[in-house]
């Protein structure tokens, strides 16, 4: 029997799903949360197969819910089921570890076979979902690897083709030197440059430095 917790602030959705995976043959509930909160606990303390994760949700988001499951509870699998096809729910909830992303829209067949494919390591996305990450990941791929730097490596960077050692860049930043050396050490690992030499050469090459 493939375990499923339920997490959901609203009752009748609560009931309805209950109903619909108690007449699965494969399946069984085994918890109900109506919070975030209460999704965290449950999931802890009952280590389900599947958890059905809605977004919203009073005292702690589904999002949150997600992170805090995952961080203590590496292997679970969450299934986001929600209303929300925005940017601003679709990747944190991926970000924060959820195997599958669907919509209550879907018919109720599909929201059980979303729970088989997981629960066999299959990560099932909704066709919007699958979409706006295809269309995010290219654009990723098409940034130049400068374009990965964050605006404190930038800095950094440009500090290097002025020619200023780690010290230097450290009293000017007013950071420590070891911060530093983390910084120049992420910079040739996102440029894909062995030394510092290069990195500056990668800077005048693509007019980073004025």
């Amino acid at each position: 029997m493939i375990r499923v917790l339920l997490a959901d602030d609203h009752e009748m959705v609560r009931i309805g799903v209950s109903a619909f995976l108690a007449s699965q043959p494969d399946m069984e509930v085994v918890g109900e949360a109506d919070s975030g909160k209460r999704a965290v606990e449950l999931a802890l303390e009952l280590r389900p197969d599947i958890i059905l994760m809605d977004l919203v949700m009073p005292e702690m988001d589904g999002i949150e819910a997600t992170k805090q499951i995952i961080a203590q509870w590496p292997e679970a699998k969450i299934i986001v089921v929600t209303s929300f096809l925005d940017d601003e729910k679709v990747y944190p909830a991926l970000e924060a570890g959820a195997t599958s992303y669907m919509l209550k829209t879907s018919k109720a067949n599909e929201i059980a076979n979303a729970i088989r494919a997981t629960f066999y390591g299959q990560s099932v996305l909704e066709p919007e979902v699958t979409n706006k990450v295809m269309a995010k990941m290219k654009q990723k791929k098409e940034l130049l690897p400068h374009e990965e730097l964050t605006n404190r490596e930038m800095e950094v960077l440009l500090l290097m083709a002025q020619g200023k050692t780690n010290q230097e860049i450290a009293d000017e930043l007013f950071i420590a030197v070891k911060t530093v050396k983390v910084h120049v050490s992420n910079i040739l690992s996102k440029l894909g440059v062995q030394d510092r030499t290069q990195a500056v050469i990668y800077a005048f090459k693509h007019s980073l430095v004025k």
